[in-house]
């Protein structure tokens, strides 16, 4: 299972956030002036302090209109500075922050794509859409916001707390009696906010999930009348996730509390003893003003930790949950270098046409139990060069599995597969990939023109031609009907299309770039008897230019292949042509009669 819902013990958030810095390096100059501006900006605010003192025991004491009306002009150009230098921080770190959030998600998409289907199988994709779009939303904000203002405000208070050393030790020392219990609260409130912002985070990534199937299976669920119960799942979810958000606001209310309390005691301690001296002659008036007004300014630096600290944990959890992502094993590293464009693989003067070879291989899913029996056992099979070979067998018996082993879609166990004599965990993927073509049985099709589903099987410059004939193989005609003909966007997944429409561009996609060997999971299941004899006739003249290995159900496909391997429990049982097999074969028989139940 993907480290979804984790504990954060012995958790670092600072060692977890300093993992940002390789995408903050290239724009550190910019936010380094950013931060600059924005501790001059603040520490400006601390000099309103003292234009109080001034005018309180220099022109309010001796009566001076004018002089009263130079420091109300100080104040004045004072508050303008602060407002255009906190202006001038935002202006700095959003362009720069905007250029981080996107190579953040574009390395995430990248790694997304290059990541093995394995996986893909474990993570739900509601988990990773929620690193893609939430995390890094947050993440951008924790730059843009919290980094800046922990250093600043920290710097704030330390400048702060010296002005009022400075003025009267006495008070200062008021004043600093809630460090510590402040201290010890935030240290508590970090290690029990992260593991509920985790928690929080995780199952917005669950709640992302049963949206995108709801919306995905929407078509199940109307026509199994389901709505109300997915209705009811999804609100239980909703009702976690309130849970979870309504604990960590019940937790920042209690640092807040904490934060707000004790410094505000504090002031109050300080103001009555300041009062005092100034009774006794032992302070002057202008000092205490300027004293209090300090502490009062330094009230909302010390009051944001408690939200600051909260943010800060949420974008370490995101940091964290993003690259559990960006470690996860890609797929065995390729030198780029050593491979050719796509589809278009270099001429090899080496070894000679020697079609697929399956040696011993043997496949356990990774995830799988180690006491299960593997899904591939001792597969020892060779399709010879130019030939076409049907792989039957019931359901379950390995046979999408074994295809998906050709295009390295999962790694082999143990054994060797080799194209043309050369193994295939020697081939960059690239090259593998442009050698082998793959057709599913449940076809993909995307947010995107009926041209470009099918183009994406073909090699840079193709067009038009390329095209017409992988449309023609695939009897996909019914394209030139569609409102803007090739040109038609089918909608995502292919929804706007009928099952066997969507089979046929599958097909044309599989076919369009005339792949040296090629890969058929059952690609006429969807289609009807008439469409099927039409797409088998142009399929033959295809089939006679490659090495194809076709997954087949029924004779009609078959009769596709030069020969037929039986596959039973994980196991080649029996190779032959479909006469030798009816012959001599009886489970293939059942396969062929539709007797057996399994399927």
């Amino acid at each position: 299972m993907p480290p979804t819902h984790v504990t954060t013990k012995d958790r670092s958030a600072v060692r977890i956030l300093l993992r940002l810095w390789p995408y903050v390096r290239p724009v550190r100059a910019r936010l380094s002036v950013a931060v600059f501006v924005a501790v001059i900006a603040s520490c400006t605010g601390l000099v309103i302090p003292l234009v109080l003192k001034w005018m309180v025991d220099g022109p309010v004491a001796d009566r001076d209109p004018g002089g009263v009306w130079l420091g109300a002009l100080y104040l004045l150009l004072l508050g303008i500075a602060e407002a255009l230098l906190f202006g001038m921080r935002r202006w700095l770190v959003a362009r720069p922050l905007s250029h981080v959030e996107a190579g953040m998600r574009a390395d995430l998409y990248g790694r997304l794509q290059r990541l093995p289907v394995a996986f893909h199988d474990r993570w739900a994709s509601g988990q990773l859409l929620s690193r893609a779009t939430t995390d890094l939303m947050l993440l951008r904000m924790f730059l843009a916001f919290p980094l800046t203002f922990l250093l600043v405000n920290g710097v704030t208070i330390l400048v702060g707390v010296i002005i009022m050393l400075l003025q009267d030790w006495t008070l200062g020392l008021v004043i600093l009696v809630p460090t510590i219990p402040v201290v010890w609260t935030c240290v508590i409130f970090e290690k029990r906010y992260a593991a509920v912002a985790r928690l929080a985070q995780d199952q917005v990534g669950d709640l992302t999930t049963v949206v995108e199937e709801s919306v995905l299976g929407i078509r199940i669920i109307k026509g199994f009348g389901r709505h109300r119960s997915q209705a009811r799942a999804f609100r239980e979810l909703v009702r976690t996730l309130r849970g979870t958000e309504l604990r960590k606001a019940r937790m920042l209310a209690t640092i807040w509390g904490v934060i707000v309390t004790l410094p505000e005691a504090a002031i109050g301690a300080a103001l009555l003893w300041g009062s005092i001296q100034v009774a006794e002659g032992e302070l002057s008036t202008g000092t205490l003003v300027a004293f209090l007004s300090t502490a009062l300014a330094l009230r909302w630096p010390v009051e944001s930790i408690g939200f600051l600290l909260a943010m800060s944990q949420e974008a370490a959890t995101a940091t964290e949950r993003y690259f559990e992502v960006r470690d996860a094993l890609l797929e065995d590293a390729d030198s780029s270098s050593a491979a050719t464009s796509p589809h278009r693989p270099a001429p090899d003067n080496g070894p000679q046409p020697d079609g697929i070879r399956f040696e011993n291989v043997r496949f356990r899913y990774p995830d799988a139990s180690p006491d299960s029996p593997p899904t591939l056992v001792h597969i020892d099979l060779h399709i010879r060069p130019g030939e076409s070979m049907a792989l039957v067998g019931a359901t379950g018996s390995g046979k999408t599995t074994l295809t998906a082993l050709i295009p390295r879609l999962h790694e082999t166990t143990s054994g060797r597969i080799t194209l043309d004599g050369r193994d295939i965990t020697a081939m960059p993927r690239e090259e593998l990939r442009a050698l082998v073509a793959v057709a599913f049985e449940e076809p993909t099709l995307f947010s995107a023109s009926v041209g470009e589903n099918v183009l994406m099987g073909a090699g840079e410059g193709a067009g038009e031609p390329e095209l017409a004939r992988a449309l023609a193989v695939a009897q996909a005609d019914f394209v030139h009907a569609l409102p803007q003909g090739t040109a038609t966007q089918v909608g995502e997944q292919g929804l706007s299309l009928s099952g066997g429409q969507r089979q046929r561009l599958a097909l044309a996609r599989a076919v369009v770039g005339r792949p040296r060997f090629l890969v058929l999971d059952d690609p006429l299941s969807a289609l009807d008897v008439h469409t099927e004899a039409a797409v088998e006739a142009a399929l033959r003249d295809v089939l006679a230019d490659t090495t194809a290995l076709i997954v087949a159900h029924r004779p009609s496909t078959v009769l596709l292949a030069d020969r037929v391997a039986l596959l039973s429990d994980g196991r080649v049982t029996a190779v032959g042509t479909h006469q030798e097999l009816l012959g001599s074969n009886a489970e293939y028989v059942r396969l062929m009669s539709g007797e057996d139940h399994r399927r």
